[in-house]
């Protein structure tokens, strides 16, 4: 349907998903604005380039003149300046998902990935696939929406006028209006399922809130759709035993469908075997390390081959995938000492990114450095998750809880505990209250070979920036 170029206002812009439906609604010819509490790359470093102002802080005054319509991020709550605004003056608003549905989804072809870990990554792979195979087949480019920058394409989002539109399910709810998750808004074709954990703390109760939210997702495929789920997690099984399309397998076991063996990490690479039905299928290898990562692109491959797209087009375009920004993504190399950027929010991640970063970097001192950002990790209800977690890292600096404040005092993780958990395991681990302290605490002790592996899902107070430059400065005057 044409639709007239509208004045749309993104409150909340700087989020992953949110910033990359501004960058859609922008190529659809509209008028976009945004505001933020605070912005930082990569997604503010997106926006400039796209020429899309962003508005700081919230402000009422953000809607003069009012727009056409209003997208509400899902971390602004009543009590938001530019919610009140929109309510008072009744200028129409909606959410990112609704929107995303309405402008994008309906009428194409849909493909999801979801999980609690691994979806940003497997949907960067997925969509790299199908722009692989159009180098045959234009009109298998794909449109889509990821929840952080893929590198092959240098963006998180894409629009074409071709059928397929593959897009990042998230769990999370979807507005202060709609606590439902995201994804019950995408109806997906196909549907990719990689893990199911508890997490979001903030806004699922348990373990069985988050598996009746995949199951209410799994119940919107349709007869004719088609699921690929990992096969090594049992939550994963019981949200996928009721569906009414067909189901496939992914993992280690001798029951998948898409069975990985012989995986190993040479050269630089990651290669694996993917067998089906007792036949070697294919010999795949691709730059990104981790076991987790060759799940992502055996769950990448598994659907692209289920929706016809050639095997040659799926072994090239994983040799040739590069990463998404912010996922094991090296920011700096100084005097012989790595630094990591890694997006970790949960126990899982953390252990997964660690145990990839010992497979690349064998003999190296690995660092981590966490700061507790996200909703779960804000919390002590995976606690002791996490300290195991963080035992595969040979040193340990955690940060202060991020706004510890906002969490209910019973609930609040105690990052003094950890520590002291830590250091009683066996593994050196210290609290350190921010970032400035951080650095100056470490920068002294790094030697060349070291691996500093720096985690959080947000900006952490600029450390990406002020380690590599205190690194440097100290090379320097040595």
């Amino acid at each position: 349907m044409t639709r007239l170029p509208r004045h749309i206002h993104l409150s909340g812009i700087c989020g992953t998903a949110m910033a990359s439906l501004a960058g859609l609604l922008q190529l659809q010819g509209h008028r976009i604005t945004g505001s933020d509490k605070a912005a930082y790359p990569p997604m503010s470093d997106l926006l400039r380039e796209l020429g899309i102002p962003v508005l700081e802080p919230y402000a009422e005054t953000n809607l003069d003149p009012a727009p056409d319509l209003v997208v509400i991020g899902n971390a602004l709550s009543r009590g938001n300046p530019e919610i009140e605004r929109a309510l008072d003056a009744r200028i129409p608003f909606t959410s990112m998902a609704a929107l995303l549905h309405e402008e994008f989804l309906a009428g194409r072809e849909s493909l999801v990935v979801a999980g609690t870990h691994g979806k940003t990554t497997t949907t960067s792979m997925l969509a790299w696939i199908y722009q692989v195979a159009a180098r045959e087949h234009s009109a298998l480019e794909p449109s889509f929406l990821i929840g952080g920058v893929a590198e092959n394409f240098g963006t998180s989002f894409q629009l074409r006028p071709t059928r397929t539109f593959i897009v990042e399910g998230d769990e999370y709810d979807t507005a202060f209006f709609d606590k439902g998750p995201k994804f019950l808004h995408y109806f997906p074709d196909a549907l990719i399922l990689t893990h199911v954990e508890f997490d979001h703390a903030d806004i699922y109760a348990d373990l069985e809130a988050v598996k009746t939210a995949f199951k209410r997702l799994v119940n919107l495929v349709p007869r004719r759709g088609f699921i690929v789920a990992y096969d090594g997690n049992a939550n994963v099984t019981e949200c996928v035993a009721r569906a009414l399309c067909r189901v496939e397998r992914y993992g280690f076991t001798s029951e998948a469908d898409w069975r990985i063996r012989n995986l190993r990490h040479e050269d630089g690479l990651t290669r694996w075997e993917v067998w089906r039905g007792g036949t070697l299928w294919a010999e795949l290898e691709m730059r990104l390390a981790g076991e987790h990562n060759a799940l992502n692109a055996t769950a990448a491959a598994a659907l692209a081959a289920g929706q016809g797209i050639g095997k040659e087009a799926i072994v090239t375009s994983l040799a040739e995938f590069k990463s998404v920004k912010r996922r094991l993504e090296v920011r700096a190399e100084i005097n012989g000492i790595t630094i990591i950027d890694d997006f970790a929010h949960h126990p899982t991640a953390i252990r997964e990114t660690l145990r990839a970063l010992r497979s690349v970097y064998p003999q190296s001192r690995l660092w981590a450095v966490l700061e507790p950002r996200s909703n779960t990790l804000r919390r002590k209800v995976l606690a002791s998750e996490l300290v195991d977690s963080l035992r595969l890292a040979d040193r340990v600096i955690l940060a202060g809880v991020y706004q510890q404040q906002r969490i209910p005092e019973d609930e609040r993780l105690h990052p003094e505990e950890v520590v002291r958990a830590l250091n009683t395991a066996g593994t050196p681990a210290q609290l350190c209250p921010d970032v400035d302290a951080i650095v100056e605490e470490i920068a002294p002790q790094l030697q060349s070979g070291d691996v500093v592996a720096i985690l959080s899902n947000g900006g952490f107070d600029g450390i990406y920036e002020k380690l590599p430059a205190r690194l440097e400065s100290q090379q320097q005057k040595a």
